[in-house]
């Protein structure tokens, strides 16, 4: 299936059994895209390891959404509580063919109007395109109410991996 130039509605679904395949899929293509700047390799299979995905599909307050652009698996989003009580985005990855369309930013506008209240956004500084990304949502989402730090990520995650990039908003009065 190609992309068509007229417009067609994102939507977000949560991800149950029948939609888990689907997302399994879809996070071989994150982690891969996410190699670039973490260093995920794969495993001799061929196959990314992410034995974290599990948790989002059955933990308590966490959820796996699919991102849909019409008819079409465009991507998922990873949610889960943080300590501090914010929700953080996990993961969120839109498909290559997708990008630059409005996809990424429509679905991640929906869900932050969709659970109002405080947010965790991480991502890789070296990864210009979701610092752009972002910073654009959380704007777009609340003005200039928003604001950004770096936090190591945990040694028990990744003891190698540079410091994630935090965005913090609160859609609370949208």
């Amino acid at each position: 299936m190609t992309c068509a130039d007229e417009p067609v509605r994102t939507v977000l679904r949560p991800a149950g059994a029948e939609l888990r395949p689907v997302v399994e899929r879809l996070a071989q293509l994150y982690r891969h895209d996410m190699s670039e700047f973490i260093g995920y390799l794969p495993e001799p299979d061929g196959a990314y390891e992410f034995s974290k995905l599990p948790v989002f599909f059955d933990g308590p307050g966490r959820s796996a959404l699919l991102i849909q652009y019409g008819s079409v698996p465009a991507g998922f989003v990873l949610t889960r509580p943080m300590a501090e009580g914010a929700t953080s985005i996990s993961a969120f990855f839109v498909v290559r063919a997708l990008r630059r369309r409005g996809v990424g930013r429509q679905a991640a506008l929906q869900l932050l109007r969709s659970r109002p209240g405080s947010w965790a956004i991480a991502f890789q500084p070296a990864n210009a395109g979701a610092a752009r990304f972002w910073r654009g949502v959380a704007t777009d989402a609340v003005g200039s109410d928003w604001r950004e730090e770096s936090r190591p990520i945990p040694a028990a995650v990744d003891a190698d991996a540079p410091d994630d990039q935090w965005i913090l908003l609160n859609t609370g009065s949208l």
